[in-house]
């Protein structure tokens, strides 16, 4: 179900509505103070601004998000609740998504909000590995983008799973990544098209992202925005998590 469809069109009907009663008094010479008699009308009136400034504020500066999976283990957890900045790589219109102004654009390591292309209902969140043009290769867990290897150093090892945690800087982004030993995680050579983004989890080798034929390569126009603080974790089975409130995205 798409909520912002919903709340478009919430916000339409009761501003309708309301407009309606309003114009409907003038033309009757009632006073426009005096309390409907239609309970709709008393609703829409008492709706229509909380709904108007929700739609504005989710469209344009910023939407909450929740982390339903590992796939950006370490640097998102499952159930964090983040904030997603909408106006960061320029306005777009609610529901149909399309851009009126432009502000920025996409930048290597942003971590972003994006519209799956099979399923465009469907909000994922990953990192900004390629950008138009690059041709990006992962090979026995390394990174190389136009040719050059990415630099990567080592930093622990979980105790439990024998992952490694690394931290490795794209663009101007440096971040830590997760690499499991045990999985080989999916390899191969990308080409990004033009317009289009290769997006990948930190948590590489347990990550189904643009490697993988379900993502794949993200328009442009399916970007919803960049993800930039957490505001809560807390995955429903004990007390939340309040180290990490506040918390900035990289």
């Amino acid at each position: 179900m798409d909520f912002s469809l919903i709340l478009v069109v919430l916000t339409g009907l009761s501003g309708f509505i309301w407009a309606a009663e309003v114009l409907y008094r003038r033309i009757a010479g009632a006073e426009n103070g005096e309390p409907s008699d239609n309970i709709i009308v008393e609703y829409s009136r008492s709706f229509f601004p909380v709904l108007a400034l929700v739609l504005v504020v989710r469209s344009f500066l910023f939407e909450p998000f929740r982390i339903p999976s590992s796939s950006m283990v370490p640097t998102l957890l499952i159930g964090d609740f983040i904030f997603v900045n909408k106006f960061e790589y320029g306005l777009r219109l609610p529901v149909l998504n399309s851009k009126i102004v432009e502000i920025g654009v996409p930048e290597r390591g942003d971590v972003m909000v994006f519209r799956l292309p099979s399923d465009p209902s469907v909000n994922y969140i990953k990192r900004l590995v390629g950008l138009p043009g690059d041709t990006i290769i992962y090979r026995n867990k390394r990174l190389y983008i136009n040719d050059e290897l990415i630099e990567m150093e080592q930093s622990g090892i979980e105790a439990e799973s024998g992952a490694v945690i690394a931290t490795e800087e794209l663009g101007e982004a440096l971040h830590y990544l997760r690499l499991d030993p045990r999985n080989p995680g999916r390899e191969g050579t990308y080409r990004v098209p033009q317009g289009h983004y290769f997006m990948m989890g930190d948590n590489r080798d347990n990550s189904q992202d643009s490697r993988f034929s379900q993502v794949g390569f993200v328009p442009e126009g399916n970007v919803v925005g960049k993800a930039v603080r957490i505001w809560m974790n807390w995955d429903f089975s004990g007390m939340p998590n309040w180290r990490r409130i506040g918390t900035r995205i990289d």
